[in-house]
């Protein structure tokens, strides 16, 4: 086997951020952060970065605790990578500015809204909050390798036609339907081909039963075509002429075959939406159900590794990711699961404090003594199930 698809450094993240690119050999593609929230209750990290010891309000802390981290992240982020950070309504107003200042603003690729109790949190005052947030940003948004677009979000049912030989498709006009697309913008896009409505042949050259088929606006003002006459004479029977009713009455007109399965590298993706819902990625109920299955109840509030498999999916198959609030280990699990999926080579390095577990609580009760030994624990139960290794560094 080649080299452990999971990594674990125990430390305080901001003493061991520096060392990442020695440790890993290179700068890290993907980071993935699920940081404390300020919920009102202390947070582990406790540096001091007051010149006058005066007192500063929680939320001047907590930003005063993650810029220097999201600082150091960025040192290590390679040109081409990416960080996604979650976060909920607390401070996702506080951490969108922060993120502003470190990676600027012009490389916020989205702020996603997560459905990840879809129930709502039912105690308390006010709405139920079914919700949190993962704020996205390239270290270089000119080059980034991320792709926000995943097959898994391609919907079958998109796809009503199917032709002879099984395969299933769906009709787009080969007309530019965007208006500021027209013959004095796009001159060359902008010519007649010849279609006969009855066996539905297309070509750039008359043939016995065609018509001249000119791109039209439905008010029959004149259009562009969105493909070229040497890409129209290159795929000709991904092309169909049609009659088709308009406001003028009937008139043929030329539609293009979109194929589901489509001859391209990974084969046909749609675009991510910015909402993603639990029946799509889990919900905060699953990803306890898969931590319990490892080591057991011993972390409050997880997050599920289809949230964490869905970043995954953005990025090239050999992604160095990187984890520094690693938490139960979720990211680690998800590397491995996708591995384990798709054949991928990606490598995660996990880093968590060795903050104490709450006396009393289910990980203090299993021996896990520090949060860093649940991360540590989860791992490793992964590279028994799952596969790929595990290995500590020091």
């Amino acid at each position: 086997m080649g080299e452990p698809w999971n990594l674990f450094v125990e430390g305080d993240n901001l003493d061991v951020l520096p060392a990442v690119p020695s440790l890993l050999g290179r700068p890290v593609d993907l980071v993935y952060i699920d940081p404390p929230y300020n919920t009102g209750n202390d947070f582990a990290y406790r540096d001091d970065f007051r010149a006058d010891g005066s007192r500063r309000s929680r939320h001047q802390a907590w930003v005063a605790m993650m810029r220097p981290r999201l600082e150091a992240a960025r040192a290590v982020l390679a040109d081409t990578g990416a960080i996604f950070v979650s976060i909920d309504d607390n401070e996702v107003a506080h951490l969108r500015l922060l993120m502003d200042e470190v990676y600027g603003e012009e490389n916020l690729l989205a702020q996603v809204v997560v459905n990840l109790n879809p129930k709502g949190r039912q105690l308390g005052r006010g709405f139920a909050t079914s919700h949190e947030y993962v704020l996205v940003y390239a270290k270089d948004a000119r080059c980034t390798l991320l792709d926000a677009s995943s097959p898994d979000a391609v919907d079958e049912r998109d796809f009503p036609l199917v032709a002879p030989d099984g395969r299933r498709h769906r009709l787009l006009p080969l007309r530019n339907t965007n208006k500021k697309f027209n013959p004095l913008t796009a001159r060359t896009l902008h010519f007649a081909v010849w279609g006969d409505p009855e066996t539905g042949r297309v070509s750039t050259a008359p043939f016995p039963g065609a018509q001249e088929v000119a791109p039209v606006f439905g008010d029959g003002t004149a259009a562009v075509w969105r493909w070229s006459r040497p890409l129209i004479d290159q795929r000709p029977d991904d092309l169909v002429c049609r009659v088709v009713k308009g406001r003028t009455g009937e008139r043929v007109d030329v539609y293009q075959r979109d194929w589901l399965l489509r001859d391209e590298p990974g084969g046909r993706r749609k675009k991510l939406r910015t909402i993603w819902l639990a029946e799509e990625i889990g919900s905060t109920d699953t990803a306890v159900a898969e931590l319990k299955e490892l080591v057991g109840h011993v972390f409050e509030s997880p997050k599920p590794t289809g949230l964490v498999r869905r970043m995954l999916g953005t990025m090239p198959d050999d992604a160095l990711v990187l984890d520094f609030f690693a938490g139960s280990g979720t990211t680690g699990h998800a590397v491995a699961l996708q591995n384990a999926d798709d054949g991928g080579t990606r490598r995660c390095l996990s880093i968590n404090s060795a903050e104490p577990t709450r006396p009393g609580s289910n990980a203090h009760a299993a021996g896990l003594r520090t949060v860093a030994d649940i991360t540590r624990a989860r791992l490793r139960a992964v590279a028994d199930t799952v596969g790929g290794g595990f290995e500590e560094l020091s």
